[in-house]
């Protein structure tokens, strides 16, 4: 260390006389002490006050710069020298020795302005302000094709100084992407994909680049998909698969994409990679599986790779898929329900699927999940049954299945997402009036759809909840099941889901409402009264942003509330008469129909 000293005092010397021999001697002093302790080397020079010397030896003309900007890299390597460096005003000489000839130079500046960049703000912004990355980008479109081992070993180092000047940085990304960076690293990694340096700088670049919105499309228009594929099939090593599955995975959520890597052949090694580790219990294999099968039923978010992938419900990849459910691997059994739901995404699919067999498959492996089940895989099912119970044809076959009955069974369920898909799939069942009686009269159920229209913590169940009450009164239009709805509490959950922010629901509610007043009036007027219904239905007729849906069944509603005493009395209260006759004069013709309708019945009445 004591040498240490003296060569850096004598550095501040030969510096100041230039004299490249005596320079070059300090310099390999310099990179020999950093070899052996880095650490405490960089501390010394940074207490030397040497830094600022570098900036007027960073000349393109001396033998002696690939040295300097050598030294500048192997410090860079600690965090705590790399403001220092910027303070020193070593930017803006290294950007400019980017433009030189000598392949040395460019390699220890780009390692140089690369370690600078590392996790650093401060570097990064000044890099930014001298102009560095465009210089950097444009080396890479003129090296590209080079394949002799310096210019790959410049790439590499380029690559990477991109990476470490845009790592976790939006507006960085968003320059690079406007740059043009994307074809050009495409084009790399279809040249240069035997060497593994390279690739792997390219595929860190890509998982960068990848998470940003504007990137998508310009990797769209590239054959990223080919090439990642390609690259894929050659990839032996775990760590070296899980790569490319860091960037297939972003760029997956786009459905250009998507299609693209479908066509590109990636679904037939995914389903290689299943079936390959499916019985392995190496933690590394099942974090694999997973992954592979996670990125299966992303590529069916996309309508045409879904329907690709489907071919009518005779492709293989469906027929593979479907293996997974009575599978005893749960990762399969959740990717095998999560891939049907996505399939299930249109009518013709339903249906297919439907007469083909899989309620029965979804019923058996619910059957499998409803003691202490794996709460993702009665998830997906429940969404995948619910999906199939979409088109009217297939409502009264999977009625006769049985699906109610198995989905019932997880009433008891205390998880948010299964409550909300269970609601969610017998809602969509019960437009036959005779599975909506049955199910209305479940007492079980309906004292379980109150006890959720009060989850105010999970809004979806309050509202699934809400909804599948109203459906129950509209479907069977029966006495009994307004009886036991009333009898559950039920009533006051209808009343407040007329004031709902959603339309759908609130003319949902209003519906059932005035059935309950057509069918039960003397059973439910307490509860209506208790619940404020009359008044809520004035504000909603003298609410000028009531849709007109709404304001119509008001009227419908408050003349049924009529032939209720203490319901008539509410109504006279509150001058009915004044907001209804302002609505005969409503531009929708069925609100003014109504209007005088319900204004005559009042005047009646009152």
């Amino acid at each position: 260390m004591d040498n240490l000293s003296d060569t850096l005092k004598k550095l501040k010397i030969t510096a100041a006389d230039r004299t490249d021999d005596s320079l070059e001697g300090c310099l390999d002093c310099l990179l020999q002490a950093l070899t052996q302790n880095n650490m405490e080397t960089s501390e010394k020079i940074q207490g030397s006050g040497i830094l600022q010397v570098f900036a007027s030896l960073l000349i393109p003309q001396s033998s002696c710069t690939a040295k300097v900007a050598n030294v500048i890299a192997e410090i860079a390597k600690n965090e705590f020298m790399r403001i220092p460096c910027v303070d020193a005003g070593l930017i803006s000489p290294l950007v400019q020795l980017l433009n030189s000839k000598d392949q040395e130079v460019l390699l220890q500046t780009g390692r140089a302005l690369g370690n600078i960049c590392y996790d650093s703000h401060e570097g990064r912004s000044a890099v930014d302000q001298a102009g560095g990355a465009q210089i950097v980008v444009d080396h890479l479109r003129s090296l590209c094709s080079k394949t002799d081992p310096a210019s790959e070993k410049l790439l590499t180092v380029f690559c990477g100084m991109l990476m470490n000047y845009s790592n976790e940085n939006d507006s960085l990304q968003a320059q690079l992407i406007n740059m043009g960076v994307i074809p050009t690293l495409v084009k790399l990694l279809g040249i240069h994909c035997q060497n593994a340096a390279l690739t792997e700088m390219c595929l860190v670049a890509f998982g960068n680049l990848a998470e940003l919105e504007s990137s998508k499309e310009q990797f769209a228009s590239t054959n990223i998909a080919e090439e990642l594929v390609k690259l894929f099939k050659k990839q032996i090593e775990h760590d070296k698969r899980e790569m490319v599955f860091e960037v297939l995975a972003p760029l997956a959520e786009n459905d250009a994409i998507k299609l693209q890597l479908v066509e590109s052949g990636l679904v037939e090694c995914l389903l290689e990679i299943v079936q390959q580790k499916v019985d392995s219990d190496k933690e590394e294999d099942i974090a694999e599986l997973k992954t592979a099968s996670d990125l299966m039923v992303l590529l069916l978010l996309g309508d045409e790779s879904m329907q690709k992938l489907f071919e009518g419900g005779k492709g293989n990849v469906f027929q593979r898929v479907l293996s997974w459910i009575p599978s005893n691997n749960h990762q399969l059994q959740l990717a095998g329900a999560l891939a049907i739901a996505n399939f299930a995404r249109n009518d013709g699919n339903c249906i297919h699927m439907v007469d083909n067999g899989i309620v029965e498959k979804l019923m058996d492996l619910l059957d499998r999940h409803v003691e202490d089940g794996n709460v993702t895989v009665q998830h997906a099912a429940l969404s995948a049954l619910r999906n199939l119970a979409i088109p009217v044809v297939n409502k009264a076959k999977m009625l006769s299945a049985g699906v109610t009955e198995a989905v019932l069974k997880f009433l008891k369920s205390e998880m948010p997402p299964v409550q909300f898909k269970l609601l969610g799939t017998l809602r969509m069942l019960i437009d036959a009036q005779e599975a909506a009686e049955q199910l209305g009269k479940n007492v079980k159920l309906v004292e379980r759809l109150v006890e959720w229209c009060e989850a105010k913590d999970h809004a979806g169940v309050m509202g699934e909840s809400n909804r599948l009450l109203s459906a129950l009164i509209r479907h069977s239009k029966s006495k009994d099941v307004i009886k036991t709805i009333v009898q559950s509490g039920g009533i006051k959950h209808l009343v407040t889901m007329a004031t709902s922010e959603h339309v759908i629901m609130q003319n949902e509610a209003l519906v059932a409402l005035a059935l309950i007043a057509a069918l039960e009036l003397g059973t439910a007027e307490k509860d209506l009264e208790s619940a404020q219904l009359v008044q809520i239905l004035h504000r909603l007729l003298a609410d000028e942003r009531s849709a007109p849906e709404i304001k119509y069944n008001s009227m419908v509603l408050i003349c049924a509330l009529m032939g209720s005493e203490s319901l008539h009395k509410k109504v006279q209260d509150l001058a009915f008469l004044d907001v209804v006759s302002k609505l005969r004069s409503h531009e929708n013709k069925s609100v003014a129909q109504q209007a005088s309708l319900t204004e005559q019945r009042l005047a009646v009445e009152s």
